[in-house]
């Protein structure tokens, strides 16, 4: 089968890069990790806040993100991604769960962060509390098919505008990044989340 690559810079295509991920090369991992840390270490870092940033890294949280991505992906239990922006948006998916496990867990009663508790540690040793922000395979096929439905439903300035909105951005930002009214901003936005609504309510299969 012919390699297929970028014809001018010889980077390896998405789908060459999936499939060497799929086959448990160090390499491939290093190149999705490279792509999307720094984007997805800010956005941590604007999902935590203050009080729990004193207790939680959020490099803690992309370690955990990237640990469960590649323990699952090799395996098909994340199903396949079509392209990058499919593959972003599961990751800040899970991003965003593991977040927002972290602020339920430290800003519950029996959690507070005023009190000096220390945070139970994974295996690992990484101090990231709870495991119930893991998908199990059903959830996670679940939750790649529903991200690439909503990506596939979306293109050009449209899937901008969703990508923007899942790193943390305010739609006034948004619009002045994109060169775009608010109004198209929230009506994107609308648009998505009555996809969303429908999608749930939909009778499931079987």
């Amino acid at each position: 089968m012919k390699k297929v690559t970028d014809q001018h810079s010889g980077v390896p295509s998405f789908a060459e890069v999936m499939a060497r991920l799929r086959a448990g090369q160090d390499e491939a991992a290093t190149q999705v990790f490279d792509r999307f840390a720094g984007h997805l270490v800010a956005l941590a870092r604007k999902r935590l806040d203050a009080r729990v940033l004193q207790k939680v890294d959020p490099e803690d949280v992309l370690q955990s993100v990237f640990r469960s991505f590649f323990a699952r992906y090799p395996s098909g239990q994340l199903g396949s991604f079509a392209s990058w922006d499919n593959l972003w948006a599961m990751l800040v998916v899970l991003t965003l769960r593991k977040c927002g496990r972290q602020m339920d867990y430290f800003h519950a009663a029996c959690r507070d962060v005023r009190r000096e508790v220390a945070a139970p540690s994974d295996p690992d040793g990484s101090a990231l509390a709870g495991s119930a922000d893991e998908p199990t395979p059903s959830e996670a096929a679940m939750l790649t098919e529903t991200v690439e439905r909503l990506m596939g439903c979306l293109d050009g300035r449209h899937r901008d505008i969703l990508a923007l909105r899942l790193q943390g951005h305010p739609p006034p930002e948004i619009s002045s990044r994109l060169g775009c009214t608010e109004r198209t901003v929230y009506r994107v936005l609308e648009r998505v989340k009555q996809w969303l609504e429908a999608v749930e309510s939909e009778p499931g299969e079987g």
